[in-house]
């Protein structure tokens, strides 16, 4: 079925590319395994296919021409380097204005300088030699980056721990927090990785947000004179962002959000609300022009994602300005009371509202407290933003029904009564022993020519993969920890509850893991989620809490589980050593999560409570988690049932599943009208865009995305497969190794705040864009 979310097949809406070309067998007549050897490709170099001058236009094209389908079985991840490294690299973004994490960028550049090191200066002989085994390789860099990537990810039960202590005055005790972070973070890798033939196998599944990290790689270990040429514009990019971050993220902040409108205009309110956003909810950056890729990238590279998710957000953007704007002035949900921008809870006259002057002991609302205080508001925007999240979530599952249905339907084949029986009667208790050699063979003699699996999971069937025993074992553990820590941590949460949120879970990774698989966005779903807590657990804001723990970040988790195989994928790194460094991984980060969070609290503190923050620090995390867990968790029945005042937000859920229909039906009739170019749950969602964060960058944005992946691409298709992917990974890595530095540096994050001394250019008493300071 031609679909527009599977295939990629019309992600640019341009006529075919280039011939896909298979790899060939190796001989099923060679003594020994096919999948023992090096296969060889059929398919052209990097080198080849740029002097083509085709354009690539789906998303075969883009695996196995603009990234290195080839495979060296002799190279060895499993180093003492890979150990060391792996396990170093950490993260302190959590609290970052716009939630900017460590970047597998950032990680795999650091650690290749560090392997390289450590290559260079361990000797080789003796005993040294399990030092260092010699040249520092592809895979040791891979492995490194997923082991890193996943100590590195901000748990979200952080933001459980850090609610607490801002909001509650509690400090929950270490051990029974670790563990709550270790059953939180690995729950949603085992039911991800159950999903991997799904999510993961087939080409379409493409993550193309990895694929700036994998060309980088391809420079880093390739050989020949294209490597060559690609590796010396990374150094030359990569150091000039380095050097030149330092200005607008340091020096010169007014470059963070340059708007002729606020320099126009330094007394308007209106004008900050819709110029202005250079600091953290300031305003809608309406034409802003940004010059720090920090915030311009901001984890969605411009150079990595299809021109057709592009373009669906874009209409999201226009609509949210629009549509904030307009319930804004025109004073709906009362909305001129309140911050234009603010995700906090506030009493009618604008004021922050004390939730802990509604609850009781046990941390549930109090009806005669809550009479006393009043219901809370929301901002105007923030309401929008609950609605067209609902909207977008819904609209993603009729979506993906009207154009996906095979797919879907295929995720559940597992479930018919003879492949249960077959896989009962094929268990094996010592599941470590597992080994899966002759269905490998059998697979990677079928699946040649075959253009919906990925050739580059082909080449990796070479190696012993890590069954689905591996990652059931997972769930059933974690799951078991987490009812233990839910009853010990007096979290309010029933154990049936906390079933209904991995069903609940089980059921969006499906659905919104393939849409982040195929467009590169991932939706965040935690509104809708706590709707659905709050609904069947109304007037508990700390079970509401934990249910989307469980539920919520169990979605995040498994995309980023599948995410970080696609990379081992993607480099041939065997599917067990990737299971070994994101588990490693992942634990320990939930210690260090633990360790940073306590830490930056008692160093910002007065900043994390506060509405606006700065562009350096902010609350806005822990801050839209607790106004969310208390409005859903404690007062859903109050303020969002039929006939309450946010009544439409639920409802929209209902809407959004029809919004997909009217699309469908014109494309059925008039094809020509191309409205399955259209994401709808992409527009929906983006709606709310801007609720929250610097928003001064998006006009840059969308400038360079429709410069790589339309005019590059199509005018110069030959140097667009050679260069933009590499360019997109030494912007951003040498974006983040300095961020990195500035951060322990001038920043605050190791206690000590050096900012840069007032001048026209760094206005240190207000708006670095220099609009207005609303109050």
């Amino acid at each position: 079925m031609a679909s527009q979310l599977t295939g990629l097949e019309d992600v640019t809406s341009l006529p075919p590319g280039l011939p896909i070309a298979e790899k060939t067998s190796a001989g099923d007549s060679e003594k020994n395994s096919s999948l023992e050897k090096d296969v060889e490709s059929a398919t052209a170099s990097n080198d080849d296919l740029s002097e083509d001058g085709e354009v690539l236009s789906d998303a075969r094209d883009l695996v196995t021409h603009v990234i290195s389908v080839d495979d060296d079985p002799s190279l060895d991840p499993w180093t003492f380097r890979t150990l060391v490294i792996g396990l170093g690299l950490t993260e302190i973004y959590y609290f970052k204005p716009q939630t900017v994490l460590v970047s597998t960028m950032f990680l795999a550049i650091i650690s290749y300088v560090l392997g390289i090191a450590m290559e260079t200066f361990i000797p080789t002989r003796g005993w040294f030699r399990y030092l260092n085994p010699g040249p520092f390789n592809r895979k040791e860099n891979a492995m490194i980056v997923i082991m890193a990537s996943a100590a590195a990810n901000s748990a979200l039960g952080t933001e459980v721990l850090a609610v607490q202590r801002l909001f509650y005055n509690i400090t929950p005790n270490p051990a029974a927090s670790i563990f709550m972070l270790f059953s939180s973070q690995m729950i949603g890798y085992g039911i991800g990785g159950l999903m991997r033939s799904i999510l993961l196998y087939p080409s379409k599944m493409l993550y193309p947000g990895v694929l700036p990290l994998i060309s980088m790689f391809d420079a880093f270990f390739g050989v020949g004179s294209n490597a060559k040429k690609k590796l010396r514009l990374f150094y030359v990019a990569f150091f000039a962002i380095a050097v030149w971050e330092i200005v607008p993220e340091w020096i010169f902040p007014l470059l963070t959000g340059f708007s002729i409108f606020c320099l126009a205009n330094q007394h308007s309110a209106d004008f900050t609300r819709v110029f202005g956003g250079s600091n953290g909810n300031e305003g809608l950056g309406l034409l802003s022009v940004c010059f720090d890729w920090q915030y311009i990238s901001g984890g969605v590279n411009p150079f990595a994602i299809p021109l057709q998710a592009q373009f669906s957000n874009f209409l999201g953007y226009l609509l949210c300005m629009v549509v904030f704007c307009a319930v804004f002035y025109k004073n709906i949900w009362q909305s001129r009371n309140f911050p234009f921008l603010s995700q906090e809870l506030f009493y009618e006259n604008g004021t922050v509202y004390d939730q802990l002057l509604i609850l009781n002991d046990n941390f549930e609302v109090d009806p005669t407290l809550l009479a006393e205080q009043g219901l809370p508001f929301y901002a105007g925007t923030w309401v929008v933003q609950l609605l067209v999240t609902n909207l977008g979530m819904a609209a993603t599952f009729t979506h993906l029904l009207l154009w996906n249905r095979n797919d879907i339907s295929a995720a559940w084949s597992w479930l018919t009564p003879s492949n249960l029986r077959q896989m009962w009667v094929n268990f094996d208790w010592k599941f470590w022993k597992y080994d899966d050699r002759e269905e490998r063979e059998r697979l990677y003699r079928e699946t040649e020519g075959d253009k919906n699996i990925d050739p580059h999971y082909r080449e990796t069937l070479k190696y012993a993969d890590a069954p689905n025993s591996w990652y059931f074992i997972t769930l059933v553990l974690s799951s078991i920890v987490a009812l233990v820590v839910i009853y010990k941590a007096n979290s309010t949460l029933p154990w049936w509850g906390f079933l209904i949120s991995l069903m609940l879970a089980t059921l969006s990774i499906l659905f919104f893991g393939a849409l982040y698989a195929i467009t590169g966005l991932a939706f965040i779903i935690q509104p809708f989620v706590q709707m659905i807590g709050g609904f069947i657990h109304p007037g508990r804001p700390m079970a509401n809490m934990y249910f989307v723990l469980f539920s919520y970040n169990s979605v995040s988790q498994a995309q980023l589980l599948l995410r970080d195989l696609k990379i081992a994928q993607y480099t041939k790194l065997s599917p067990r050593a990737a299971f070994t460094a994101q588990t490693a991984g992942t634990l320990l980060g939930s210690v260090l999560n633990f360790v940073l969070m306590n830490s930056i609290i008692d160093n910002q503190r007065e900043i994390l409570l506060s509405v606006e923050g700065t562009n350096v620090w902010s609350g806005q995390q822990p801050q839209q988690y607790n106004s969310q867990a208390v409005a859903w968790g404690g007062l859903s029945h109050e303020l969002f049932a039929a006939g309450k005042r946010y009544e439409w937000v639920p409802w929209a859920y209902i809407v959004g599943l029809a919004v997909p229909i009217p699309f469908w039906l014109v494309h059925k009739k008039w094809p020509g009208l191309r409205m399955d170019y259209l994401y709808t749950p992409v527009i929906c969602y983006y709606i709310g865009w801007l609720c929250v964060g610097i928003n001064s960058s998006i006009l840059s944005y969308f400038t360079i995305a429709w410069f790589s992946q339309w005019w590059l691409r199509t005018r110069y298709p030959r140097w667009f497969v050679k260069y933009n992917y590499i360019l997109g990974a030494a912007l951003d890595g040498g974006t983040q190794v300095m961020v990195f530095i500035l951060s322990f540096a001038v920043f605050g994050a190791a206690g000590n705040t050096h900012l840069f001394p007032q001048w026209w250019g760094a206005n240190q008493n207000g708006n670095y864009d220099r609009c207005l300071v609303l109050e």
